[in-house]
């Protein structure tokens, strides 16, 4: 069920699913009575400091290595501005929208946390942005793990920037005007808050967890296809070989693959043909296995994050006195780490793709025709596919590099450990966007390799979503442009409503 709105409360603790919603299919965020209570509570010990009696990092000192200078409560809301424009440098590529919607709902969600010292006014105008769609144009490098990219957020709530809105580019004052959102005249610390935290990082790795959940799923759609299509033996899918080294991703994918082929004639004709099969497909629950092991890992880390205050200094206004604690929940360690783990997980989904796709296409090992085509030599079939698939495997491994154990010092040795989690997350969503176009390609090669064994019936789960692909894409007889169906089958594969359909038929997988 699709959801349409999503309710920040004391009680419910967010998940990826509901980012998901809010980045992508457009679902209204509203905050209850007591988020904003605690919004309110935090910026009221903000407002009563005595600037004289107590030094607050960032509210009356200046920021990174400018901690051990004050500045004044006249200065303050000045400070804030700053901050605001002076962080705002990004460069390259704009991110896409779903990413800067979920970054602002991960803002958001850190904001209600009710320790950042924020006005509800400012929230107000963050849900303004995501409920009437104005989409900030936010560069996509130079953040080493926070401040960049909230910065130019930021810069739209202030009537400065860039925003997207009702399809079109324009100044930030513009798009909050047409959209109707007050613009902000920011307060002490709030240009602080705004650009802090692991926000960033936490949306963008958020949307690349839920597509490597989506995708862990099609590997094994495509991995079984091509299972049957190689005259695989089923046998290294025996439960008993789980159990006996029961890891819960190994035991989840080998029972997805006999329950994708149940009922196939394929497989129970060759179900004895070879003693075993190549480790492409016979290992196919243990590497499957693994990498959907380290994802749900990966679930769970952001699931914290986008439920924790991240913000620095952390205001305890609920305390006696109140209190404000500089630390470092800023610090990206978690998500950094966890998505370079991502990036590898993902890619090695995309490797062995690779491999059962060379398979399929290889006369010398496929016992099929040559690149799956009847007349091969006048028709070249699905020669050059497999090429596209190598070129962003070799991508993928190039990416698969961890970023997360090359900090440089900025800020003057201030800071002088980053956890680079924002490139980190970058750098992951584009490996799974790769492994998507890479599955894709042995998805359809798969489709097209058991056309050569009809009669005989598929898998319950195989051959539905052969049939639904083959109402999209033709077989190949002989040559055609061949990109038409390649970007068809990649924006398959890239949408989430195919697998929930043939889970509606088979379970979940």
């Amino acid at each position: 069920m699709a959801i349409s709105q999503v309710v920040i409360s004391d009680e419910h603790k967010l998940t990826v699913q509901e980012l998901v919603a809010v980045a992508r299919g457009g679902a209204k965020v509203t905050i209850t009575d007591g988020v904003a209570n605690n919004i309110k509570r935090s910026r009221a010990w903000v407002d009563s400091l005595d600037h004289d009696q107590r030094t607050v990092y960032g509210v009356n000192t200046g920021i990174g290595e400018l901690c051990k200078t004050r500045i004044s409560p006249e200065e303050a809301a000045t400070l804030s501005r700053n901050i605001v424009m002076s962080h705002a440098c990004g460069v390259g590529e704009p991110l896409a929208h779903d990413q800067v919607r979920s970054i602002l709902f991960s803002a958001i969600a850190n904001f209600c946390q009710g320790r950042s010292g924020v006005r509800l006014e400012t929230v107000n105008v963050l849900l303004d942005l995501l409920n009437k769609q104005v989409v900030p144009w936010v560069p996509s490098q130079g953040s080493v793990g926070y401040l960049t990219h909230m910065a130019h957020i930021a810069l739209v709530t202030i009537g400065l920037g860039k925003a997207y809105y009702e399809g079109q580019l324009l100044s930030g004052r513009e798009a909050m005007n047409r959209a109707g959102i007050p613009l902000l005249a920011l307060q002490a610390k709030e240009g602080l808050s705004l650009v802090n935290g692991t926000v960033c990082m936490t949306g963008i790795s958020a949307l690349a967890v839920y597509d490597a959940m989506q995708l862990a799923k099609w590997a094994d759609i495509a991995g079984a296809m091509s299972f049957e299509a190689l005259k695989g033996t089923r046998h290294a899918f025996d439960p008993r070989v789980q159990r006996a080294r029961p890891f819960k991703g190994q035991s989840k994918v080998a029972a997805n693959l006999l329950r994708l082929v149940e009922g196939s004639e394929v497989a129970e004709k060759y179900k004895d043909y070879r003693v075993q099969d190549a480790l492409s497909i016979r290992s196919m629950p243990q590497i499957h296995g693994a990498c959907r092991d380290k994802i749900e890992h990966a679930l769970e880390t952001v699931t914290i994050e986008l439920n924790a205050a991240t913000d620095n200094p952390l205001i305890f206004a609920d305390e006696e006195g109140g209190e404000a604690i500089s630390a470092c929940n800023a610090h990206g360690e978690p998500i950094a780490l966890t998505m370079d783990m991502l990036a590898i997980a993902v890619s090695e989904l995309a490797n062995v793709s690779e491999r059962r796709l060379d398979r399929l296409v290889n006369p010398h090992l496929s016992e099929l025709p040559a690149f799956l085509v009847a007349k091969s030599g006048v028709n070249s079939g699905f020669m050059i596919p497999q090429y596209v698939a190598a070129s962003l495997v070799a991508e993928n491994k190039v990416l698969a590099h961890p970023i997360s154990v090359d900090s440089i010092p900025t800020s003057a040795f201030q800071e002088d450990h980053v956890s680079m989690g924002t490139p980190a997350a970058i750098k992951a969503a584009r490996v799974v966007s790769n492994s998507q176009k890479i599955i894709a390609v042995e998805l359809l090669a798969a489709t097209q390799a058991v056309e050569f064994h009809k009669p005989l019936r598929l898998g319950q789960g195989t051959g539905a979503m052969a049939e639904w692909i083959r109402s999209h894409i033709p077989a190949w007889l002989e040559d055609r442009v061949f990109y038409p169906d390649l970007h068809e089958i990649i924006a398959m594969v890239e949408r989430a409503d195919l697998v929930e359909r043939l889970e509606e038929q088979i379970g979940q997988l």
